[in-house]
């Protein structure tokens, strides 16, 4: 009967779920501690924290994949068959549910990785079709969306008043829904096995954008809390470049008394803070609390919040 269903969504495992199976639960609880007391884990913790957060990124949240890891020894190759084969089942949905556009469903799946893995991550139509224009894609992008295979991450022209106000859906990145699948769609699987790939990463020995793993994997975060996914960039006509780049926008979504929460997400432990100050020159006024994403312990430097991702699930509870 219509009126005794209730649909929900269901969101590949969050971070505090991974720990929890892998038998870690005590060092959960002693992250938010030290959240709450706005303090750094002690150093061997957050080695321990990181190692962990790291293993999350690559096999992901699909329950397939980390039972696979979990049940023989934290194996990352036992995950990736698991994720090929979900890989797989996504290619015949957008077969099946996608038939009148499928060829540009699959054109935009298959390119997810190219496009994260260069500056601006956004979809440039022009590499899958020549003259390719947005409202000729609208449906594809809101099926990936709606199937949840992908998270739409829209510009923002003006976070002053409202993000979804001041959306340009010509602007737009596409991330996965699991970073894990991310992983295992953007290496064939004679790559991953033949380099040893996920040994190499977790030894800090691979050349790999990370940045595009750390960032999909801080989108899926944010979508599993239910927040749709907006990004700022403000173009200098001096400088012929973007001078502010703000990977999120989330806010407190009041409708009285609304504030921004800008969000830099670093995978290096060198960095600047250029455009979170130039930012905060333009709308000064709506930030609530700045916030940076990065490998190293909380600290608080100014009017800057920086967190390990380990943390962020904790903070945006």
């Amino acid at each position: 009967m219509p009126s005794e269903e209730r649909k929900i969504k269901m969101y590949p495992l969050d971070f505090e779920e991974f720990m929890i199976y892998m038998d870690e639960g005590l060092l959960y609880e002693y992250i938010c501690e030290c959240y709450e007391k706005k303090q750094p884990l002690e150093q061997s913790m957050h080695m321990k924290a990181m190692h962990l957060f790291k293993e999350y990124m690559l096999v992901g949240g699909m329950p397939q994949a980390v039972l696979a890891f979990a049940k023989n020894g934290r194996d990352f190759a036992a995950a990736d068959v698991e994720k090929r084969d979900i890989l797989e089942l996504y290619r015949d949905d957008i077969k099946k549910a996608a038939k009148k556009y499928n060829s540009r469903v699959s054109a935009i799946f298959e390119n997810i990785p190219a496009y994260l893995s260069t500056h601006e991550k956004k979809i440039v139509l022009r590499d899958i079709e020549e003259g390719a224009t947005f409202d000729r894609y609208d449906e594809p992008l809101f099926w990936l969306d709606d199937s949840m295979i992908c998270n739409l991450c829209y510009k923002c022209n003006d976070p002053n008043v409202g993000f979804a106000l001041n959306k340009n859906e010509s602007a737009v990145k596409c991330y996965m829904g699991d970073t894990g699948l991310l992983v295992s769609l953007a290496f064939s699987e004679n790559e991953i096995a033949g380099q040893q790939l996920y040994k190499q990463i977790m030894d800090g020995k691979l050349s790999l954008n990370e940045g595009m793993i750390y960032e999909n994997l801080i989108s899926q975060m944010i979508a599993a809390r239910g927040s749709k996914l907006y990004f700022y960039t403000h173009y200098s006509e001096d400088k012929h470049r973007n001078d502010i780049e703000i990977d999120f926008l989330l806010s407190n979504e009041s409708k009285t008394n609304f504030r921004v929460f800008p969000i830099e997400v670093k995978s290096s432990k060198n960095y600047t803070v250029t455009s979170l100050g130039r930012f905060k020159e333009m709308f000064g006024k709506k930030i609530a609390t700045q916030y940076i994403i990065h490998p190293k312990g909380f600290v608080i430097e100014g009017d800057v919040v920086k967190i390990p991702p380990y943390m962020f699930d904790v903070a945006f509870k």
